[in-house]
């Protein structure tokens, strides 16, 4: 089996020629939203994006994360993980390289991560960054 890079590069590739690709993801970093080791996500091309999306970028030069878009300044995206406390990536709109639509969840049921309650939940789980690590102590505790 490949390392990651070249599995989420052939994941990309496959991006590119139109396929939507599932991608298992491993890692906190999206917590409460998705559940690394137990999730995965489904990737499509990017298209138009926007601030709140949650992407498969390459960031900082150095490696891939999905994490969710808070500002676009002109061609710079600047992407938080729901899970990190402080701590953000940076990139150019040209590494955005797919946009995830869906979570799989461990039953294997599809959900749509941009309906109106989801929107919603991820805008106040943003606000909430001040307490996010007292938050996220309780949900991994449960």
């Amino acid at each position: 089996m490949g390392s990651d890079n070249e599995i989420i590069e052939e994941a990309i590739r496959l991006v590119r020629d139109g396929v939507d690709v599932t991608l298992p993801v491993n890692g906190n970093s999206m917590l409460p939203f998705i559940i690394g080791g137990r999730e995965s996500v489904i990737l499509h091309a990017p298209g138009v994006i926007d601030v709140g999306d949650v992407v498969l970028a390459w960031v900082d030069d150095c490696r891939y994360v999905v994490h969710r878009i808070i500002r676009i300044d002109g061609d710079r995206v600047t992407l938080m993980g729901d899970g990190n406390v402080v701590g953000t990536e940076h990139c150019l709109i040209d590494d955005v390289k797919a946009r995830v639509t869906h979570v799989v969840d461990a039953k294997e049921r599809t959900h749509y991560i941009y309906n109106k309650g989801r929107r919603r939940a991820a805008k106040v789980w943003y606000w909430l960054r001040p307490v996010r690590r007292y938050l996220l102590a309780i949900y991994r505790r449960l």
